[in-house]
C-alpha cells in the first residue's frame, strides 16, 4: 500500500512541488508490526543531514520500539485519544530541542525551528519507504521532561508514532492545507 498514492488522490500539484513533499501525509491507522531498529535509523540518518544554526544541530530523538517497557512508558504520556490508535505503532518517539548553542552555551533561538527541519527529513524519509510517521502535541510534556530527566537546557516538543500501514488506512481523511495567500503575505 503507498501512502503518496493515497495523498495523491486527494492533492494537486499545481506549482510542480516534490511529490516527497505534497503527498506527505499523517495516517493513524499502523499494523502493530515490529520495525527493525536499522529501518528507524535510516529515518534519523535523514534528521541527521537537516540544517541548522552553526551546524549546532540542537535536535534529540529519544525513542522506544515496540514490546519494549520503555514503549509502554511513552504510551502513558500520551492522552488517551492518541494512545488508542498509537498502541499499533511500532516505534514511539520524543522530540526534543537543546536551547543553547554547543560552542558558547549561549541561548539558541532557532533551536524548535531547526529541529522542525530534522523532524521533517524524518518525515518525509519514513513515507518514502512506506511507514506511517505521525508527529503529535498530545501528550504531557511536562511529564515527558520529567521521565527523560531533561535539564532547563532542553525543551520537549512533540512526540511521534511510526509504523507499518494497516488496512483501511486508504479510508482516513487526507489534510488540506491553506492557500498560500494566507500563510505568504507579501510586505
Amino acid at each position: 500500500m503507498n501512502l503518496h498514492d493515497i495523498a495523491r488522490k486527494k492533492r494537486d500539484n499545481p506549482k510542480k512541488i516534490l511529490d516527497e513533499i505534497l503527498f506527505r501525509w499523517s495516517p493513524r491507522s499502523m499494523t502493530g508490526q515490529r520495525m527493525a531498529e536499522d529501518d528507524l535509523l535510516s529515518l534519523f540518518e535523514a534528521a541527521r543531514w537537516a540544517p541548522s544554526a552553526f551546524n549546532n544541530q540542537p535536535w534529540r530523538f529519544y525513542y522506544a520500539l515496540r514490546d519494549s517497557d520503555r514503549f509502554h512508558d511513552l504510551l502513558g504520556l500520551l492522552v488517551e485519544k492518541n494512545r488508542q490508535w498509537c498502541v499499533n505503532a511500532a516505534c514511539l518517539m520524543i522530540v526534543v530541542s537543546k536551547k543553547t548553542y554547543d560552542h558558547n552555551g549561549r541561548p539558541m533561538r532557532s533551536h524548535a525551528y531547526d529541529t522542525g527541519a530534522a523532524w521533517m527529513a524524518l518525515a518525509i524519509e519514513g513515507i518514502r519507504r512506506g511507514y506511517v510517521v505521525h508527529g503529535m502535541a498530545g501528550f504531557d510534556d511536562e511529564a515527558a521532561t520529567r521521565y527523560l530527566a531533561l535539564t532547563d537546557e532542553y525543551q520537549v516538543n512533540v512526540m511521534a508514532a511510526v509504523g507499518q500501514p494497516a488496512p483501511g488506512v486508504e479510508a482516513e481523511a487526507v489534510s488540506q492545507r491553506k492557500e498560500i495567500d494566507e500563510i505568504a503575505i507579501s510586505l
